[in-house]
């Protein structure tokens, strides 16, 4: 089993598990332990302060990346880490000044349809101050590939505290007020986490003198900024717009469609941690028939397992729906569409990591920034039409537009694409059992139903794939997995 499979194979059980408790979180908690308002301006809360956080790093988690296996000396490797530690303030700075004076300004701003939100806006600025710092220390672990502690950190550790902090809210133990200052504590104790094991693998000696290609650094880290808030703005920007269009409650609504819909990008987020720093590398050392191996190969593994979620989120919603609160039902197409894109996201591989460490980065950044402006503007057209389903359809339209530029650029530069006969195949599979197990249906509990369907759905899967071989790694776990059996 190949680095990628298998860090991938771990990465995605911690994702999973931060993914359990995240739906147990979504789908229940919230939706039963506090207001449906309250709900919503936790969403609010989080999808703003991860907009912010893009700005507040300068860039420095992607910069860290592209550039660290660059160095071989420990005097370069030490001025570079420190640089990556300071760099983000020459935003943080300012932009806290600002907040400070024109608190009420801003407070206007994203309280102009729902007025609660007004009194959060230094909730907003710590947790994207403390999502900033995060993601550099989380970079700073992955160089050295060592991504599952920080998977577990990122993934698991900020939902636990978060359904115990319900929990207590529930018994009365703490207040709704208290809960949302918690929820700062837990993302700036999240950050200082990270922080001490990240210097556990490689304490720099913290040093002023810069770089020797640091003009190269600045700019690569000035231009990912807006590549960066790009790619936030496509994923985050319909949560904080619906806060300016309709009721506060309407975008808890919504964030339980997109929750239910983005467990599809668990198998990519698990893989990207270690195929991130391995594409720069081979980007660096001028590999290209390694990239064009794991272009291939990252696309096919995540389009088999991305779609297979997809398959059974779609054919188990209804029985789903059944076990939330009423007043969270109905989204079922947001959940399709927001889906679809994820499927999209994965089917591009490893694409992201090749163009953001590449040499056209630059004109990549300028695709992210262009689609950024098409999605503010259809939801701004979307949603006063069609609320909910409209800022589905913007999200939808934005991303489909922006994968596709990736994908024909990346042929453009380096005449290569991640398709495959295997890829259709598996296309082919997931309609046919789409169609078949559409129809089928059980007469038990809700749980059974969907434990049931999904079982058998997934056995045939498997064993289609295996039968005809479309990926070597499932032939060979599969195979591995029969042997021991026998």
């Amino acid at each position: 089993m190949g680095i990628v499979f298998k860090q991938t194979f771990n990465n995605t059980i911690v994702t999973f598990f931060g993914f359990g408790i995240g739906a147990i979180n979504t789908l229940f908690l919230y939706t039963n332990f506090l207001t449906k308002e309250y709900y919503g301006l936790v969403t609010v809360i989080l999808a703003t302060a991860a907009l912010l956080m893009p700005v507040l790093t300068f860039g420095a988690q992607n910069t860290l990346v592209k550039f660290y296996s660059s160095y071989k000396d420990s005097k370069d490797v030490n001025s570079f880490l420190s640089l990556m530690l300071y760099l983000p303030l020459i935003l943080i700075i300012p932009l806290g000044i600002f907040s400070y004076f024109a608190n009420d300004l801003i407070g206007n701003f994203i309280a102009e349809k729902n007025e609660e939100v007004k009194d959060y806006v230094w909730y907003i600025f710590f947790i994207g101050l403390a999502m900033s710092y995060f993601e550099i220390f989380y970079s700073w672990v992955k160089v050295h590939m060592k991504s599952v502690f920080g998977n577990f950190m990122k993934e698991v550790f900020g939902r636990l505290c978060i359904a115990i902090l319900l929990v207590l809210v529930y018994y009365n133990i703490i207040t709704v007020d208290f809960f949302l200052k918690a929820l700062v504590g837990v993302y700036v104790l999240r950050m200082v986490i990270m922080k001490i094991y990240a210097f556990t693998l490689e304490m720099p000696s913290f040093s002023f003198k810069l770089p020797n290609n640091y003009v190269s650094i600045v700019k690569y880290s000035a231009l990912i900024i807006l590549g960066g808030s790009a790619a936030v703005i496509l994923l985050e920007i319909d949560k904080f717009m619906l806060n300016q269009y309709v009721e506060i409650e309407n975008v808890a609504f919504y964030g339980v469609s997109v929750f239910i819909a983005t467990v599809i990008t668990v198998p990519s987020r698990a893989m990207h941690q270690i195929t991130h720093p391995l594409t720069a590398k081979l980007l660096n050392n001028k590999d290209k028939p390694e990239l064009r191996k794991l272009y291939k190969k990252s696309s096919l593994t995540l389009f088999i397992i991305s779609g297979i979620i997809f398959l059974l989120i779609m054919l188990n919603l209804q029985e789903l729906y059944k076990l939330m609160p009423v007043a969270y039902r109905g989204g079922v197409l947001v959940v399709f569409l927001i889906g679809l894109t994820k499927v999209l996201d994965s089917i591009l591989g490893n694409s992201n990591s090749i163009l953001f460490n590449s040499d056209y980065y630059r004109a990549i950044l300028v695709m992210g920034v262009l689609l950024a402006i098409l999605v503010v503007f259809l939801n701004y057209i979307l949603i006063p039409a069609y609320n909910l389903e409209g800022a589905a359809w913007a999200t939808f339209i934005a991303i489909a537009s922006f994968n596709f530029a990736k994908i024909m650029y990346v042929y453009a530069k380096f005449k290569m694409h991640p398709f495959s006969i295997d890829t259709f195949k598996v296309l082919l599979i997931l309609c046919v059992l789409g169609g078949l197990f559409y129809f089928i249906n059980f007469n038990f509990h809700p749980i059974v139903n969907i434990v049931l369907k999904s079982i058998l759905i997934s056995i045939v899967y498997v064993l289609v794939l295996y039968k005809l071989r479309v990926s070597e790694d499932v032939y060979s776990i599969v195979s591995s997995y029969l042997k021991k059996k026998k």
